[in-house]
């Protein structure tokens, strides 16, 4: 390999760098193709061996033949990252708002690609061709490892203080009409969130229809404990987000990646007559490192509650 790496790199600095950024991006892109649509993996291999290999794999294809400085291997790989995010893009494979939230992972991992990069061609430049392979085979063998991991099931619990009695805001909670629209950030990026919400029935086996902007959450009741607590499991649900891209994108992580399973609301009357309302939502998700996603998860969520309690609240207090 190391041979037909040396044959077919130019002597031309700029024609060795585009061959280096082109060759990297290819297999990079190959291969999270296949590990998206054929094996369905959004995790390790995506998020950290594919940027890392980006790093590694330009920086030791630009510098063979020629050595390189950790200057030159930065460049080269952030060039490549550059790249392969607007490949991303063109084929439709994912869309802006998720690039954004990978961003922080996928440069740190680049960077650190490109200094090993640096070190093998400094130090052991005959073994770049060996590393590179190890690199390459180590995605799709990681992808296959984590598919089938179980995601764990996660609370998030939100809170809200409102001036009126727990009888009044159980009406509230049940169903409400239409929220305004958003004013926050978040959710002018193409998040999904609440509209309204609708129950048919009362009672055990009633269905709560908490309609948001991509669709609607099917919440059949589980416990009805009037004016105390609300529970329900979520029988169906829409999709987290509407892509922002040049196409319309359907990429597989919108559907079964990151899935509500059940939620409540719990009123607690205060001693001043008030009601402390908290919202509490149980999901799980399969995208990895499942501690970074859930730093963006967690703050979507509580933002939904959020956007909800407020309402609740609003409504209850001016009846």
């Amino acid at each position: 390999m190391r041979q037909f790496l040396e044959k077919i790199l130019p002597d031309n600095d700029l024609a060795r760098k585009y061959l280096a950024i082109g060759l990297t991006v290819l297999l990079a892109g190959l291969l999270t193709y296949w590990g998206i649509y054929d094996v369905g993996s959004y995790g390790l291999a995506l998020f950290l061996l594919t940027p890392f290999f980006i790093g590694t794999s330009s920086s030791m294809i630009y510098g063979l033949k020629k050595g390189i400085t950790v200057g030159e291997a930065w460049n080269v790989a952030l060039l490549s990252l550059l790249v392969f995010t607007l490949g991303l893009l063109i084929f439709a494979m994912e869309g802006l708002l998720c690039i954004i939230m990978v961003a922080p992972i996928g440069v740190i991992f680049t960077w650190l690609g490109s200094v090993l990069g640096y070190a093998i061609v400094r130090r052991a430049e005959a073994k770049a061709p060996t590393a590179m392979l190890i690199l390459l085979c180590s995605i799709p063998l990681v992808a296959f490892v984590e598919k089938d991991y179980k995601a764990e099931l996660r609370a998030v619990v939100s809170s809200i203080e409102i001036d009126a009695a727990p009888q009044t805001v159980w009406k509230n909670v049940v169903e409400f009409p239409q929220l305004e629209e958003p004013t926050e950030f978040i959710f002018k990026t193409g998040i999904a969130y609440p509209i309204n919400a609708k129950i048919e029935g009362t009672g055990v086996g009633a269905i709560r229809h908490c309609n948001f902007t991509t669709g609607s959450f099917v919440e059949p009741i589980t416990v009805w404990d009037e004016p105390r607590l609300l529970k329900f499991d979520v029988l169906d649900q829409p999709e987290p987000m509407k892509e922002i891209s040049f196409w319309d994108i359907n990429a597989p992580h919108l559907h079964d990646y990151f899935v509500s399973k059940q939620g409540q609301f719990k009123l607690t009357a205060l001693p001043n007559g008030k009601t402390l309302l908290e919202g509490t939502t149980w999901y799980h998700h399969r995208i990895k490192p499942a501690f970074y996603w859930q730093l963006w998860s967690d703050q979507i969520v509580h933002a939904i509650h959020q956007r909800v309690l407020e309402h609740i609240k609003k409504n209850s207090e001016q009846q």
